[in-house]
């Protein structure tokens, strides 16, 4: 244990660089099972992607080798047709260590519902009600599991990552992620959920990211399945795709698993999760995830909703369905994206699959999130002539 490192400072630089690959020293957590027998083989066909140029928005000239330590980048893998092409690795990180993944988790998550939704034990189009009768009188009192999905549920809650006194800090203690320095605040998730009021209007008009929305996701899914996050995640997914990490999540004081944000996985593992997306749900010869799961993924979304949102700017042309992020580029990209600078980014189109572990300062950047973008792109471009 790092003993500069504390619960109050863990997301803070530098402690961050540290801790997002030691979470389980620093918060309690669940297990998420690896495969007994795991399929350990990723193949490998090094190729020089270092001196690979691109331009940014600004027109500034940048190659990958420059970006990766220039964007606090812990593990960066390129897998192309399978094959890893490129790995990379700072701040110690390592290829089997677990480290946080913030909002893929969130990505994660709503593919675990699909799981559930192709066996006929979770229905999208359900009131939220129907597994979390607890939410009457909230925010998602009388929306669907597809509002939640896809982010547009009306809710009073805005995603304050540096707000120290107000909902968000509320959240983040409910979570277990702060300490509790006011017992007015002390809660737990759960709990915490269920206080969320309601806006005006409808549900379903606005795109409207509240990582609140993804834990009550969690909390559905485990009704639905009548088993926890972790195991059901392990059983279903981690298991079947051939993980070799035991990857775990955060869970709070009572023990609820916080799936907007707490699963901690390897860089080869989140590699391994993108390529069975890349390859609509398959890992080797087993179909893990339904294919017409990632079909409506990639197919569906509201871009007037989207674009009513407040994350327009970054994809202009995107629009965002059960969790994932759909670029609108012209390979048909797609991905899922945490704070600190973790990716996972699919180009279909180049057969490309890239998984980014960093621990970048500020939870929000913008000016790195579209300069990750161009890069991504660029690389996509390269092959496919």
């Amino acid at each position: 244990m790092n003993s500069t490192v504390t619960l109050a400072n863990w997301r803070l630089s530098p402690w961050n660089r540290w801790a997002f690959h030691h979470v389980s020293d620093i918060l309690p957590v669940a297990r998420i099972a690896a495969s007994p027998a795991p399929d350990s083989s990723l193949s490998r066909a090094p190729y020089d992607l270092g001196g690979l140029s691109f331009e940014d928005a600004d027109g500034q000239a940048w190659t990958i080798a420059e970006l990766l330590p220039r964007t606090e980048t812990d593990g960066f893998l390129v897998l192309q047709d399978g094959r890893i092409i490129l790995e990379w690795y700072g701040n110690d990180l390592i290829a089997t260590t677990p480290h946080i993944i913030f909002s893929i988790s969130k990505s994660v998550t709503a593919i675990l519902a699909g799981i559930l939704a192709e066996r006929g034990k979770l229905d999208p189009e359900a009131p939220v009600t129907r597994y979390v009768p607890e939410a009457a009188g909230s925010a998602y009192g009388d929306c669907s599991v597809r509002h939640v999905l896809d982010m547009t549920v009306n809710i009073v809650f805005e995603e304050g990552y540096l707000d120290a006194t107000g909902a968000f800090a509320r959240y983040r203690v409910a979570t277990g992620w702060n300490p509790v320095s006011d017992p007015a605040m002390d809660s737990d998730l759960h709990s915490f959920l269920v206080t969320l009021p309601r806006g005006a209007g409808r549900h379903g008009e606005r795109f409207h990211y509240v990582s609140p929305n993804s834990d009550m996701l969690g909390w559905i899914v485990e009704r639905a399945a009548g088993a926890s996050y972790a195991q059901l995640l392990s059983e279903l997914i981690w298991k079947p795709m051939g993980a070799v990490t035991d990857a775990y999540v955060t869970i709070d004081r009572l023990g609820a698993a916080r799936t907007a944000g707490g699963v901690c996985t390897s860089l080869h593992d989140l590699a391994r999760f993108g390529e069975m997306m890349r390859n609509r749900g398959r890992a080797a010869d087993r179909q893990v995830v339904p294919a017409t799961w990632i079909d409506d993924i990639l197919c569906n979304g509201d871009p007037a909703a989207w674009a009513r949102g407040t994350m327009a700017q970054l994809l202009p042309h995107g629009r965002y369905r059960s969790k994932w992020y759909i670029t609108g580029n012209d390979h048909g990209a797609y991905c899922a994206i945490g704070i600190h600078g973790q990716w996972l980014y699919v180009d279909p189109r180049a057969q490309l699959v890239i998984a980014k572990l960093s621990s970048q300062t500020l939870p929000v950047d913008d000016d790195i999130d579209r300069l990750l973008l161009k890069a991504f792109a660029a690389i996509g471009r390269h092959f496919v002539r």
